[in-house]
């Protein structure tokens, strides 16, 4: 018999595509879950033993959270990635490495065939199927949701027929959780229009008031919140549960997708959104101008390439090593405060803050430098343009 091994997260598109591949094209069916962060273990029991129930020859849960963070969450934290200023890639970024780790056990188990459920007008398609064809080409890559252009519907209507029954509320919002922010899709995000309501997003509204967080960092990593050190993928979580309890993070992002068309997707990371401008804010501390304008500019691409599944592209190794390199001062510790739906970053204290006192006072006094210092420093400056405006003769009514 055929094997084929199924990308699976347990939610409605890879229960279909498990049936599917079973009941219709006879496939060995092994199911392989990459946990980057959104599940406890009470969920990856309860999703083995759902696998099973739908047909799968065999289960596996793999966690990675740590090397999903060693690979990918550190640089995004170093570029300060938001895409489109808005997005965290909570989930282009872990799609990655859901591929990654899907098609080596694919080739672990010897299958002939990968699957996964995603559609033919959305970006997972791109991302896993980059990655499956450069790792391992000689194994097919089988996508039923694309392939039949299937509505959310006839996934239901066709588990229902087969014994299997799915709550249609539950069907009506896709949401991807991981360490890195989760995402939620429904109709309002198929609309320019319409906000999702509150109750789409997993953490609600559970503190009032104000809390005084720190986030300490040491090059450009957190280690440790409110005092308390830890590993930063834990430090993450630890955040998370702190902030999501004032419906931190809600956003929509609209953006250009890989396919060309415009795309909408809410999301929710407490966590994500608090470090990286907290880390930005330590950066313009403890950094040079051009250390970040240059920043500015690879982070946005290494986000881009990231986003649009070109992880495996040679440039960002070249990339990462230029942010890690970026990061040897950025050490000390941000305070934030927590506020429901907001915070605010109230500063920082930095062994490498820049902005010392010794030198000058922005706006106040000049310490290591006198008025003519000043005067002729200015005049030097503005040669390049005097010139120019002397010789065109320009008059700049």
């Amino acid at each position: 018999m055929k094997k084929v091994v199924l990308a699976y997260s347990g939610g409605l598109d890879t229960s279909y595509c498990l049936k599917y591949l079973k009941n219709e094209k006879g496939y060995e069916v092994h199911t392989v879950l990459i946990n980057t962060g959104g599940f406890d273990e009470a969920e990856l029991t309860a999703i083995e033993e759902r696998a099973y129930e739908l047909g799968s020859a065999q289960h596996a849960n793999l966690t990675i959270v740590d090397k999903y963070y060693d690979k990918a969450i550190k640089y995004l934290i170093y570029g300060n990635v938001l895409k489109n200023n808005t997005y965290p890639l909570s989930v282009s970024a872990e799609r990655v490495f859901q591929a990654i780790e899907a098609i080596k056990y694919a080739k672990k188990v010897g299958a002939t065939a990968i699957a996964h459920g995603s559609t033919g007008a959305g970006n997972d398609q791109i991302r896993f199927d980059l990655i499956f064809q450069t790792i391992a080409p000689e194994i097919e890559i089988i996508t039923p949701i694309r392939d039949l252009k299937l509505s959310r519907q006839e996934e239901v209507d066709y588990l229902a027929k087969n014994g299997v029954h799915y709550s249609w509320e539950k069907a009506q919002y896709s949401i991807n959780k991981g360490l890195w922010g989760t995402s939620v899709g429904g109709k309002e995000t198929l609309t320019s229009n319409l906000p999702l309501p509150s109750e789409a997003y997993p953490s609600q509204l559970i503190k009032e008031g104000e809390e005084k967080v720190t986030l300490e960092f040491k090059k450009g990593q957190l280690v440790a919140v409110n005092g308390k050190k830890d590993k930063p993928s834990d430090n993450i979580v630890t955040l998370e549960k702190l902030a999501s309890a004032y419906a931190i993070g809600r956003d929509i992002h609209v953006g250009d997708t890989i396919i060309g068309i415009k795309g909408r997707v809410g999301f929710e990371a407490a966590a994500p959104i608090i470090i990286i401008k907290a880390h930005h804010l330590l950066e313009k501390h403890t950094l040079g101008k051009w250390q970040q304008y240059w920043k500015e500019q690879l982070g946005n691409w290494y986000g881009m390439l990231f986003h649009e599944g070109q992880f495996l592209d040679p440039v960002m190794r070249n990339i990462e090593t230029f942010l890690e390199s970026t990061q040897e001062t950025v050490n000390g510790t941000v305070t934030v405060s927590l506020k429901p739906y907001h915070f605010s970053l109230d500063g920082i204290e930095s062994e490498n803050d820049l902005m010392n006192t010794g030198f000058g006072q922005y706006g106040e006094m000049n310490n290591a430098w006198t008025s003519d210092d000043a005067k002729g420093f200015i005049k030097i400056l503005g040669n390049a343009q005097n010139i120019f405006s002397s010789v065109n003769d320009l008059s700049y009514d």
